[in-house]
């Protein structure tokens, strides 16, 4: 009997000591120890992380259209400065549309969308050997469902990030 009290009362001590600091997984945002930034994390401006989420890394275009909208350069503009603030990452950009309209159609639009893009950002400076396209047409929704609503946000162009050279 005295063993299992022993055990007991280690296993009650371990995790008495494991509470002894209620808040160390509420910075979750990426700085680390003394406040400095975790290398790759959301808080880091250089890391595809923060580029998703901070800078952003898509947009949207409106029904059987390529063009980009006001919103759509704004955001290239900042995704332009970032591709320049950090040479060694490249980019593939998805061309994307929604479900409506024909495979090969969409396929086209998806390319279409995604070469106004790399467009753009060679505009701003980024150098065409950093840039790449890619259409899925309506291949790859991130919504589904028959409305407006889901059709919106799969007419997009994505700028994917990655570290190193582009691969054919």
């Amino acid at each position: 009997m005295k063993q299992i009290t022993k055990v007991a009362f280690l296993v009650l001590a371990l995790g008495a000591s494991a509470c002894t600091n209620p808040g160390r997984f509420d910075n979750m945002g990426g700085a680390g120890a003394g406040g400095a930034i975790v290398p790759g994390s959301a808080a880091d401006p250089s890391s595809p992380v923060y580029f998703q989420q901070t800078v952003g890394d898509r947009v949207l275009f409106e029904v059987d259209q390529s063009t980009l909208g006001a919103d759509a350069r704004d955001l290239l503009v900042k995704q332009a400065a970032w591709l320049m603030e950090n040479p060694d990452f490249t980019a593939i950009i998805e061309g994307h549309a929604d479900e409506q309209g024909t495979r090969e159609y969409n396929l086209a639009l998806g390319a279409r969308r995604a070469s106004a893009v790399l467009n753009y950002l060679i505009d701003r400076g980024v150098a065409p050997n950093r840039l790449r396209t890619v259409s899925y047409g309506k291949e790859r929704p991130i919504e589904i469902c028959s409305d407006e609503a889901c059709y919106s946000q799969n007419r997009r162009a994505v700028t994917v990030i990655s570290a190193g050279g582009l691969t054919s």
